[in-house]
């Protein structure tokens, strides 16, 4: 069996991979690897519950949430690289002093999915990162700089906790995936060129709230239970993992659609999932890997965020699957 690329050596070989980006690049690496081994010892160290306390969106935050959030702050937040970092679990954003001449910033949420902790079911961390205007470098990192469209982005991946630890990442040359060696800490290629399948049978969405879709997601959904009899000719499984980041994967690998739309409920008008560190991440990847991502309004990567934790509406997965169902949701 041939011997497979280290992330390092991988990256070494990337054309036009600036050094700042790179170094930004392994450090987000090693805080993936740093937090697989807290997921695997959760139940040791006893953290598998919840605090006492939310974050800044009124979600309970889980003992792992912040100690996961904590590892990216020491690792990454100790590369000058990083200007400044962002993360679902702050109220707002966090800089390093001395700092203030790095040229990227991260956002991030630290683990994606933490209610499935307690089940050993399949959780992540999702990242993305930034480039400051040149103007601003030398300068103190104020939050207005976080508010870039998707389309702006310069490298976005995730971590996936599941039955093997995988890298998934893209720096605007198509998306590798790397499997995490734990014999030798080594993050090695498996996965030298992901793209989405043009067609599958699997669409996820929680059908829990059912009730409070528009008309043109419930239509969809409608006519994907209708199967093969139905105006799509082709039964659907239905999938529903409680973790964008494993939904993402999947698609990658088997491809298919996620969706998770606004609703009617209070607080949800716009959506659920944060703009900047979770649904541009994912739109930035189904764009690497030929597939499409959309909000209510058109491409995620098109959305301009006013806010550190903006929400939207998304749709993602391959090109035909997010058309088909963009052709209900317009009615």
């Amino acid at each position: 069996m041939a011997a497979h690329k280290t992330l390092a050596d991988y990256l070494a070989t990337v054309p036009n991979l600036v050094d700042d980006l790179r170094t930004g690049l392994l450090s987000v690496a090693d805080a993936c690897r740093e937090i697989a081994t807290l997921v695997d010892r959760a139940p040791i160290n006893g953290q598998l519950g919840a605090l006492q306390q939310s974050n800044v969106q009124g979600e309970e935050q889980k003992a792992l949430d912040v100690a996961s959030n904590d590892v990216f702050l020491e690792l990454c937040g100790a590369h000058p690289q990083f200007a400044a970092l962002g993360s679902e679990e702050m109220d707002d954003h966090w800089a390093r002093p001395g700092h203030e001449s790095g040229p990227y910033l991260l956002v991030f949420d630290p683990l994606d999915g933490s209610s499935n902790i307690e089940v050993s079911m399949a959780v992540g961390s999702i990242f993305s990162i930034l480039p400051r205007d040149p103007a601003r470098i030398g300068s103190p990192v104020e939050q207005a700089e976080f508010l870039q469209t998707g389309s702006n982005q310069v490298a976005a991946g995730y971590a996936l906790y599941g039955s093997q630890t995988l890298l998934v990442f893209s720096c605007g040359a198509g998306v590798v995936g790397f499997t995490l060696d734990r014999a030798r800490g080594e993050w090695l290629l498996t996965h030298p060129e992901l793209k989405v399948p043009a067609r599958s049978s699997e669409y996820a969405i929680n059908a829990a709230h059912r009730r409070h879709w528009s008309s043109g997601v419930r239509a969809f959904v409608e006519a994907c239970e209708a199967g093969a009899e139905g105006p799509i000719g082709k039964d659907r499984n239905m999938r529903w993992t409680g973790a964008m980041v494993a939904e993402i994967h999947r698609i990658l690998v088997r491809g298919g659609l996620f969706i998770y739309p606004s609703d009617s409920r209070p607080g949800h008008g716009s959506g659920k999932l944060r703009l900047l560190y979770e649904c541009s991440p994912a739109g930035w990847l189904m764009a690497q890997a030929g597939g499409a991502a959309i909000g209510d309004d058109g491409p995620v990567l098109d959305i301009i965020p006013h806010k550190l934790h903006q929400r939207t509406a998304i749709a993602l997965g391959s090109a035909e699957e997010v058309a088909r169902f963009e052709g209900y949701l317009r009615g």
